[in-house]
This record gives C-alpha cells, sequence and structure tokens, in this order.
C-alpha cells in the first residue's frame, strides 16, 4: 500500500514536467529541463522505496535466521509434559488414545490452543506444534478406525491449528520487517 502511494507521488511529480513537453511557449532546454527534474524525482523516490525494501528485507532474513536457530534448539520435555497437560488435560497419554478418543483429545487440544494462543511466544507454539505431530502420529496409528465424520471434524480442527499458527508466523514477522533496527 506504501509503495503504490509512492508511486502516485512519484506519476504526478512526473507529470507536470510531461506537461509542459507539449506546450507551445517553451524552448526545447525548458522541457529538456524540465523532463531532467522529473526523472531525478523519481529517481530519489525510487532509490528510497529501494532502500525501505533492502531493510525489510534485512529485518526479514534476521527473522528467518532467529526461528531457525530457535527451531534447532531440542525442546525440554518437563515443559512439553507440562504444555501436554495444559493443552490435552485428561487426553494426555496421546500413544493411548484410540479411535474413539482421539477425536475429543483433538477438540480438546484446539480449545486449549484458542484460549491461550495470544499469550504464547514463538517457543510455546514450538511445544504445541510437537504436541499436535504426536497426536498426527497417532491418528495415523488409529485413523482405519476412526468413524467418518470424527474424521472429517478432525481435518477440520487440523487446518485451524494450522491457521492460527501461520497467522502467529505472519503476524511476527510483520512486526519483525515494520521494525525499524
Amino acid at each position: 500500500m506504501m509503495l503504490l502511494r509512492t508511486l502516485r507521488k512519484a506519476m504526478a511529480l512526473v507529470a507536470l514536467p510531461l506537461s509542459l513537453l507539449t506546450a507551445c511557449d517553451s524552448t526545447p532546454r525548458e522541457r529538456q529541463a524540465a523532463l531532467e527534474k522529473g526523472v531525478n524525482r523519481l529517481d530519489t523516490i525510487a532509490n528510497r522505496a529501494g532502500n525501505k525494501i533492502n531493510a525489510a528485507a534485512g529485518r526479514a532474513a534476521r527473522y528467518d535466521s532467529a526461528a531457525r536457530v530457535r527451531n534447532r534448539q531440542p525442546l525440554d520435555p518437563a515443559a512439553e509434559a507440562t504444555f501436554t497437560t495444559q493443552l490435552l488435560g485428561t487426553y494426555t497419554d496421546i500413544g493411548a488414545l484410540t479411535a474413539t478418543t482421539i477425536e475429543p483429545a483433538y477438540k480438546q487440544f484446539l480449545q486449549q490452543v484458542r484460549a491461550q494462543r495470544r499469550t504464547w511466544t514463538q517457543r510455546d507454539w514450538d511445544y504445541a506444534t510437537a504436541i499436535y505431530r504426536r497426536l498426527n502420529e497417532q491418528l495415523r496409528a488409529v485413523r482405519l478406525d476412526v468413524k467418518g465424520r470424527d474424521e472429517i471434524h478432525i481435518r477440520a480442527l487440523q487446518t485451524e491449528f494450522t491457521a492460527l499458527e501461520t497467522g502467529r508466523d505472519v503476524k511476527d514477522l510483520g512486526k519483525a520487517v515494520g521494525n525499524k533496527q
């Protein structure tokens, strides 16, 4: 949006000198000077926009680098167990989930994610994602025995979790790129 506004300003700055090109009461030298002035303004605006884009790209690269470092750090088993208890409640033993209990476990998981997500850090999301992956592994193990309507509901819950997680990533990336560091 900001780039669009910048381009509109640039076009307005160039439009005035271009209108002088058709004026009958100006000399070729005057028209050339006006055109050069407009081109210089446009060039300056383009350079500023390029600098802003380069700065944002640098901040995005730093964010990406920090995310990679964070992802390489192993999750703390005790913290993961605590998160599992918080998010799954009575369904904490993921390996023991059956075809009839897997759908309520996903439901419990998403209810807690919805309730707590606004206060989470990226590391908290890492723990939630690890739990989500374990739930998905257990679903693969019992999938053939899961009722069709339960599986459809589970797929909807999986989609919601992915959307929430991606939304947080986009929000954090937007903050990182928007920060002037």
